[in-house]
């Protein structure tokens, strides 16, 4: 495995790749690898004859008092991990090569963007799609993988490679839970041992809202109230939102129809540390 930190060499190895007619995916990360980003690799791995893991801290999808300064960056660990998990190219740039001092351009996001994540944290999509617009340029991929947990991120993703046109196919791999439920997250090394406990609320919320699907409730008031009172019964919660939403379109809706695919989203904090989840119900 060869490890570049600067973007132009990243660039130019990319394009000697496609020369020689490599098939290149890239599934691009914080860092902090765990068994959820080890499926996205072992995905590309069976996509691709090369495999290109980009590990980035971006400081601009990070709001005024986020997490990025404590954000964990065990890189050792994580360019053990690629490495054994078979990729080919590990791309770890510095903030300074990807935003120089005259950095001035950024990407503007849609209607799909301004509700859930994107209300609860201005700012953040534009920051997410201007770092993957650049390193999908750097890394010239036929495939991007990305992972379904942060479903409105793929899903403006997604917006932004058709609306500009990316030479990129956009492949989406399935959401990777603990065997409690918890959805696998690089923040969950954040939570006490009590917390982590606790976190499975999350999932049992959004279990609940299915077994209500499953008996014939079609009405989203009714799914997200279902859910609202499994979080509540735990102490410490703070729910910042549960919302049910068309799959497609990401746009919320008071009345489920069969045979049609929504997801319920959440986003609630366990003590100090913010937890989003997501499930697709499909009466």
């Amino acid at each position: 495995m060869q490890i570049i930190s600067d973007p132009r060499e990243m660039q130019k190895t990319a394009e000697k790749l496609r020369m020689k007619h490599q098939l290149i995916a890239v599934v691009m990360t914080m860092g902090a690898l765990h068994e959820g980003h080890l499926k996205l690799i072992q995905l590309a791995r069976k996509k691709a004859g090369t495999v290109i893991l980009t590990i980035f801290v971006n400081p601009r999808q990070f709001g005024e008092g986020e997490d990025f300064h404590r954000y964990p960056k065990p890189f050792d660990n994580d360019a053990a991990m690629a490495k054994t998990a078979g990729v080919d190219y590990l791309f770890a740039p510095e903030a300074a090569g990807m935003y120089p001092e005259d950095f001035q351009t950024t990407i503007a996001t849609g209607d799909i963007a301004s509700r859930l994540e994107g209300e609860q944290r201005p700012g953040h999509f534009n920051g997410v799609v201007t770092v993957v617009a650049k390193l999908l340029h750097i890394t010239k991929p036929h495939i991007a993988v990305f992972g379904e947990k942060d479903a409105q991120q793929l899903a403006v993703i997604r917006r932004m490679v058709d609306d500009l046109n990316f030479d990129v196919s956009i492949l989406e791999a399935p959401l990777m839970r603990e065997e409690d439920g918890l959805a696998i997250s690089s923040r969950n090394r954040y939570l006490s041992i009590d917390e982590r406990q606790e976190a499975t609320v999350l999932y049992r919320a959004l279990m609940a809202a299915e077994d209500l699907v499953r008996k014939g409730c079609r009405e989203s008031d009714a799914l997200i109230e279902a859910a609202r009172d499994v979080i509540g019964s735990v102490p410490d919660t703070e729910t910042d939102y549960i919302s049910l939403v068309d799959a497609a379109t990401f746009r919320e809706v008071d009345q489920l129809q069969d045979n049609h695919d929504y997801r319920m989203l959440l986003a609630v904090r366990i003590g100090t540390t913010r937890l989003i989840d997501n499930h697709r119900l499909s009466p």
